[in-house]
């Protein structure tokens, strides 16, 4: 009996193998054919990776988190994107409006208007190039270039980091009025007390914004990024303070003793998507408040001849309570970046540091000068 059944059974299998192979021949590789028709394919190097080189322009009125005001919403209407837009614009035409060239300086300590010291004088218009329009990618526009977690916006720090950031910002975050406030702290350093105390953008050794990453985000202006490709290494060069980021593909990380401001990049190919880990950051990444413990995992891939799709995600127990990803399409342009020479037409480092030792020695003599009246009292 069971000699009889066996070969039964194995014909019916044969018979429903050979049943589902033509099946999937038949109707399984042409849909397959008909997607493919539809999916772009990526020009290739010489060596066969997917060709991701070129200069891109990132600049996008897409806000890093999603603003309060769309509450839950993922997306916005093309209406709604062109009215922010058209604010935009607006304001920007009014700030360039032709200023008179013979109208003389600020009042000293300023016109009482927002901006440092009184809004005696800055950034205007001209300096500004963060886009005019939101990122559209695959017919959609999202509120914000963070997706997860759900609400677009980053995660909630742990307490520990809002120690950090409460201590950092604490510093810079008082009205200048042109008295030496700080030196009435007794407990903290002041915000002034010696070049390294200033800010990274402020010390030209990166671009503010996390312009330079990882995770790269987009700017105020110089929003080139420029990607120079090779079968062993991939560098990035940002135009905001020249930041180059190196990848080296294929290999391993640096040993855990060896700390870089924009971290250890590694990368591999999975498909036709670049795929970047970057650990062993030092004590202060662009990517405010993260720290020593971040990795960041980014993923590159061109979706169309013009387009490179960028993904990234964030991890740090020590700083944010969960993870967070975002996502936003990397143009290219036939613009040219040009070197940022920061260090060598940064004035404004030194300048800081001089006037806050002016303002000290103002501070000691008004105190000098008020111990006279009080013995005379």
């Amino acid at each position: 009996m069971t000699k009889t059944l066996r070969p039964i059974r194995i014909r019916y299998l044969n018979t429903s193998l050979l049943f589902v192979f033509l099946l999937f021949t038949q109707f399984g590789l042409s849909q397959d054919d008909e997607a493919n028709d539809d999916e772009y394919v990526v020009d290739r190097t010489p060596w066969g990776d997917p060709d991701i080189s070129g200069t891109y322009d990132i600049k996008t009125l897409t806000p890093e988190q999603r603003p309060r005001q769309f509450g839950d919403r993922q997306f916005i209407t093309p209406d709604e994107a062109k009215a922010i837009s058209d604010r935009t614009k607006w304001g920007l035409a009014q700030n360039s409006q032709r200023k008179d060239p013979n109208r003389g300086a600020p009042p000293q300590g300023g016109d009482g208007s927002r901006g440092p010291a009184g809004n005696v004088g800055g950034y205007n218009a001209f300096w500004i190039d963060n886009g005019e329009a939101y990122a559209e990618l695959n017919g959609k526009i999202r509120t914000s270039i963070v997706y997860y977690p759900e609400n677009g916006r980053k995660p909630d720090l742990t307490r520990e980091a809002w120690g950090r950031l409460r201590a950092y910002y604490g510093s810079f975050g008082r009205e200048n009025t042109g008295e030496a406030y700080w030196m009435e702290w007794s407990d903290r350093p002041g915000p002034h007390d010696h070049p390294e105390s200033l800010t990274l953008s402020d010390r030209c050794i990166q671009g503010f914004s996390s312009t330079g990453g990882p995770p790269m985000m987009p700017a105020l202006y110089n929003n080139l990024k420029r990607i120079v490709q090779g079968p062993d290494t991939i560098i990035i060069l940002v135009e905001m303070v020249h930041d180059a980021r190196i990848i080296r593909m294929n290999s391993e990380h640096l040993p855990d003793d060896v700390r870089r401001w924009m971290g250890d990049s590694i990368g591999w190919w999975e498909g036709d998507t670049l795929v970047v880990e970057t650990t062993n950051f030092n004590d202060r990444p662009a990517q405010i408040p993260g720290s020593r413990n971040m990795r960041v995992e980014e993923r590159f891939k061109m979706v169309d001849g013009d387009t490179l799709l960028y993904n990234f995600t964030v991890e740090d127990p020590t700083v944010w309570q969960d993870k967070w990803s975002g996502e936003y399409p990397w143009p290219k342009t036939d613009s040219k970046l040009y070197e940022y020479a920061c260090h060598e037409g940064n004035y404004s480092m030194g300048n800081i540091l001089r006037g806050a030792r002016r303002m000290e020695r103002e501070y000691l003599e008004k105190i000098a000068d008020a111990e006279p009246e009080k013995e005379g009292e």
